[in-house]
């Protein structure tokens, strides 16, 4: 039986998975890894020695759990986390690679913006994006910080590329990864040189750019012998995570959506004409499907919060969930659904939408509540944390569609947050779009193993394909009236926040996130 395999490099683990010609998952092993900081505040390391190790386990693994052979393999291809980079001296030796949040070069990124404000400017609308996530102020910090190491790159890739060149000792970049460094032109999908000039980094370090499900290589001997795949098999280029997570749930054409609904929310909004505004709120990247953008909007934390709501404040309910052989989650969502629209009139703040050029969120906070115990309970504050995640979303899709002039028609929810009705319907009822909710479990695997197939023509294209293969198990329609009660929650939510916002910002509490710099008037 021909079968398909993915290498994810995810934040905070690696798996290789295996599916069949039909998509069907037949196996899935995963290995947690760490990024750990070193004498630099916020450095994010990513240990390339170990974490080669660690894939190789999954990769013999999976083929074992699955009972698969090697011979029957179609191609592979990869999926990482974005903005990752590792770099590379003459001889192909990894020499630094950091992982997706390192923050480290917190006074390069400000001096970027102080020295000259309309540069940041300038380099967004070429690349939609700037210096809070992109690898410019990295580099600068490398050449800044650690002079020695800037004098030995040769290469640069992303982390799917890394797993692309231990398997076959190839160099590649693809455009929705490569993207995200802020030196990709985003309508040539293609490297801006004279972007890294203006930056004083050497044009010289830029695998070529091939599109994403184009077949590239073939495994190595020596990858061969280490993962036990077989010598030849084809490797064909992948993607960023959120590109190929929309493949695997189907979101590949012109005007559609998808948010995923994990530690943080990522609303994905397609576009076949990525048009720039001066505003530049809004992040923008290539996706992983030719002639195809992304209007990109994340917010911070929501899947983290509600891990921390549940260890801090829900032991009763872990403890009861245990008992009765269920998630308790579950418990909490029956208890919450009983809270009515709005908490009250309690508010959180958390995650700000989104502001690129000033990105920076208030201190978390629950205000606008009183010592009612039967009103303001913990399902109460539960609650509250659901719609705000929520409201986050409309503010999203409103931000995008200033820039565009378009919303979807529906939404596509997908990974842990989606396993909620409850949340389901919130994000239903706040938006006023109907949300859909795929079955896939692994998502951005699929989405790999689709383009792996479609590299080696196994499937036509991605389009035909990840509209066949991906199932819709659930569907959740908005009701009109709920929607205009949060029409009013959400424009009172936004005047709080812009509050909460000033009072960091005057340095009487502490942003719960702030990009380098953002925090300039």
């Amino acid at each position: 039986m021909k079968t398909l395999m993915a290498i994810d490099a995810g934040t905070g683990s690696v798996r290789a998975v295996l599916f069949d010609l039909e998509g069907h998952q037949l196996g899935c092993v995963s290995r947690e890894w760490y990024h750990k900081e070193d004498k630099y505040p916020g450095s994010m390391n990513f240990d390339w020695k170990t974490n080669w190790e660690l894939t190789k386990e999954c990769i013999k693994g999976v083929i074992s759990q699955a009972g698969a052979n090697p011979d029957e393999i179609a191609a592979i291809s990869t999926t990482c986390m974005r903005e990752g980079i590792v770099l590379y001296d003459d001889k192909g030796e990894e020499i630094w690679a950091c992982a997706n949040v390192d923050s480290r070069a917190k006074e390069e990124a400000e001096e970027i913006i102080t020295k000259n404000p309309k540069l940041e400017l300038e380099v967004y609308k070429k690349t939609g994006q700037t210096s809070a996530l992109d690898a410019i102020p990295r580099l600068l910090w490398i050449k800044n910080k650690e002079p020695d190491i800037y004098k030995k790159i040769s290469k640069l890739t992303m982390f799917n590329d890394w797993l692309i060149y231990k398997l076959s000792g190839e160099f590649c970049c693809e455009p929705s990864n490569a993207s995200t460094t802020g030196l990709v032109n985003l309508k040539l999908r293609d490297w801006d040189l004279d972007i890294a000039k203006q930056f004083d980094i050497s044009p010289n370090i830029f695998p070529k750019i091939i599109e994403s499900g184009s077949l590239f290589s073939t495994v190595n001997k020596d990858a061969a012998l280490e993962t036990g795949l077989k010598e030849g098999t084809p490797i064909v280029v992948g993607g960023g995570d959120a590109q190929l997570g929309c493949i695997g749930v189907g979101v590949v054409d012109d005007f559609e959506a998808a948010v995923f609904g994990g530690s943080f929310w990522q609303y994905e909004y397609n576009t076949s004409s990525p048009a720039i505004d001066d505003k530049s709120k809004v992040r923008v990247n290539c996706h992983a499907v030719k002639n195809i953008w992304q209007y990109e909007a994340i917010a911070f934390n929501p899947g983290l919060i509600m891990r921390w709501f549940r260890d801090a404040f829900c032991e009763y309910e872990k403890e009861e969930a245990k008992k009765a052989g269920r998630d308790v989650y579950d418990l909490m969502n029956e208890k919450a659904s009983k809270v009515p629209i709005g908490c009250y009139g309690m508010k959180c703040a958390f995650s700000d939408i989104m502001d690129y050029p000033n990105w920076r969120h208030a201190a978390p906070a629950f205000s606008n509540f009183s010592l009612d115990p039967e009103k303001f309970n913990k399902y109460t504050f539960y609650r509250a944390i659901l719609e705000n995640a929520a409201l986050l979303t409309r503010g999203h899709i409103e931000l995008v569609y200033e820039q565009t002039g378009n919303k979807p028609e529906f939404i596509t929810f997908a990974s842990g947050a989606s396993k909620s009705p409850l949340w389901c319907q919130i994000l239903a009822d706040a938006t006023g779009l109907e949300v859909r909710v795929p079955e896939v479990k692994e998502a951005t695997a699929l989405g790999a193993a689709i383009l792996a197939g479609v590299g080696v023509g196994i499937y036509k294209n991605v389009s035909e394909t990840a509209k066949k293969l991906v199932k819709i198990s659930a569907v959740y329609k908005p009701d009109i009236k709920n929607y205009a009660v949060y029409s009013d929650v959400f424009a009172s939510w936004k005047n709080w926040y812009a509050k909460e916002l000033e009072i960091a910002d005057l340095g009487l509490t502490n942003h719960m996130w702030a990009a380098p710099g953002s925090n300039r008037r």
